[in-house]
């Protein structure tokens, strides 16, 4: 394999995607280089030092306006010089400098199948709107929240006994498969985003995402 892909994580809590994405990295195009967090005692960072990754936490809470702290954070981002940048339970809204400086390498992880149920609690919007599908999406970033193209769409059959925390539990399983797995893809070359559209392998993929299911979530 030749030399792999640098990609820097951003967090704001526990890390369980970035601990997937260190768990498979060996098996992948890339490598975490580096993890930055908003939230200075973020237990993510201490998932990235165990693994001797450069972990900097990065209180927002200390400057004086989103954009004053987004200036920074592409400071901080540029040192890893990444070819690569992923959200990884990163709770904060980034502003247009930060998203227009890592266009088309910023990618995201959502817990609903996009379009639909954009923005938080969609465990319990889907549970209370009886729809029979959930599961997450993977896209790449743009200004508008949770908006930008489709990479991997994971899908799963809402069970009658579900409640919030075993749906998050069955979503975030799936999360742990296919993040890493779109990660992958964009730093081996296999997919890129062009004109808003994606590419797998050189083809147009669904505008949804590439579609998986709970019980198959590797690549045809």
């Amino acid at each position: 394999m030749s030399e792999k892909k640098r990609v820097v994580v951003l967090l704001s809590g526990n890390g369980s995607n970035l601990q997937a994405l260190l768990d498979q990295e060996h098996k992948y195009s890339y490598q975490v280089v580096g993890v930055i967090s908003n939230i200075p005692d973020a237990y993510g960072l201490e998932r990235a030092r165990q693994h001797k990754v450069a972990a900097l936490g990065l209180d927002h809470k200390a400057f004086s306006s989103r954009t004053a702290f987004d200036l920074r954070l592409i400071e901080e981002v540029n040192r890893f010089d990444p070819d690569l940048v992923v959200l990884a339970g990163y709770m904060r809204i980034l502003s247009p400098e930060f998203v227009d400086r890592f266009a088309g390498k910023l990618i995201n992880i959502h817990p609903s199948l996009l379009p639909d149920y954009k923005g938080l609690g969609t465990y319990k919007r889907v549970l209370a709107d009886k729809k029979p599908l959930h599961g997450c999406t993977v896209h790449f970033v743009t200004p508008e929240l949770d908006s930008g193209a489709h990479i991997i769409q994971a899908s799963l059959e809402v069970k009658a006994t579900d409640n919030e925390e075993s749906l998050m539990q069955r979503v975030q399983m799936m999360e742990h498969q296919i993040y890493p797995l779109a990660a992958h893809l964009i730093t081996s070359g296999r997919l890129q985003l062009k004109e808003d559209k994606v590419l797998l392998d050189n083809h147009p993929i669904n505008p949804l995402g590439y579609q998986l299911k709970e019980n198959a979530l590797e690549l045809a």
